[in-house]
């Protein structure tokens, strides 16, 4: 069996380089990187610990990769994904990526060679290339890939009715900056339905980094809108509370509808468009064990309806 020596020597790099690549692929250089997968590949190599933990019987490991710490919806998703296994001999080893505009992943990269995992399940984050192990994605779709996901234009598109039927005139929208051209962002497609279903109606539209900031800019002026929908309930509730700042009464001068309804939407009492987060996780945990069973089988996409709920703010 090769060693990590014969690795080191194959890639032209130390021990402890190629023990980076494999542990912690974020803190090197991509061409190295590169390098050391190539002949971990080339070598068929898998690590020492690695070869003991695929011993074990009856027991799969899967990966969940998510945007923990920059989004509170993947915490749902993820919840969604630890009820599907509760009962079953499945092991979840969680990844937190910060960034979802940040591609490629350097550990997308490293995981299929090291055989740490049985399968991955990638939420919330846009692919550029598909993972080389079995792969179920949640709220982001890839051709060949098992998906499940909600129609975000269609749930701007239900906002903006909502608001039309309540007889406003003048719209807002604030959602999240855009930090990477590379993708569509779920704030893009939810405007991009918003705006839609507004059909050349007057429309105010900030993206902004933080909550407040934008929407008081959004609601400062004479000709400020009387309704506002975010992208998200955090993003709303910087409406309700810039609002208030400003002597605006929620939802007598300005309507607001946020997206996703959890704990924060039920006490604010925010109208806000559901989506079904924990669900998802479960049904993209589904995918990937029917995948592992069926490696053959063809590739699914489930759809999650969205439903607007609607509660005092507008």
């Amino acid at each position: 069996m090769p060693t990590i020596r014969d690795v080191a020597a194959e890639a032209g790099v130390s021990v402890s380089t190629v023990s980076l690549v494999l542990n912690s692929p974020d803190r090197v250089r991509e061409p190295t990187r590169r390098k050391v997968l190539a002949a971990v590949e080339a070598l068929g190599f898998v690590p020492k610990a690695e070869a003991v933990a695929r011993a074990r019987r009856g027991v799969g490991r899967v990966g969940v990769l998510a945007p923990y710490t920059s989004y509170p919806s993947a915490a749902r998703r993820l919840a969604g994904v630890l009820e599907a296994v509760a009962h079953r001999p499945v092991e979840v080893v969680v990844f937190d990526q910060e960034s979802a505009a940040r591609t490629p992943s350097p550990l997308l990269a490293s995981l299929p060679v090291t055989g740490r995992l049985d399968g991955i399940i990638i939420v919330s984050r846009p692919l550029e290339v598909a993972p080389r192990l079995p792969t179920a994605l949640v709220d982001v779709r890839h051709p060949g890939l098992d998906s499940v996901y909600t129609d975000d234009a269609f749930g701007g598109r239900l906002a903006a009715e909502h608001l039309l039927r309540r007889g406003h005139r003048r719209f807002g929208f604030l959602g999240e900056a855009q930090e990477s051209d590379r993708y569509v962002s779920p704030a893009q497609k939810r405007l991009a339905g918003y705006r839609t279903a507004l059909a050349g109606a007057a429309l105010d539209v900030r993206l902004t980094g933080d909550a407040l900031t934008g929407a008081r800019a959004l609601l400062t002026g004479a000709d400020r809108p009387t309704a506002v929908f975010a992208s998200d309930d955090t993003l709303a509730a910087g409406v309700v509370r810039a609002a208030h700042e400003l002597g605006l009464s929620v939802p007598a001068d300005v309507s607001v509808v946020g997206f996703d309804d959890g704990p924060l939407a039920e006490a604010l009492g925010l109208t806000t468009v559901r989506q079904p987060l924990e669900e998802s996780g479960r049904t993209g945990m589904e995918l990937l064990l029917q995948r592992l069973e069926r490696p053959g089988a063809a590739a699914r996409e489930v759809t999650l309806g969205l439903e607007l709920i609607m509660r005092g703010s507008g």
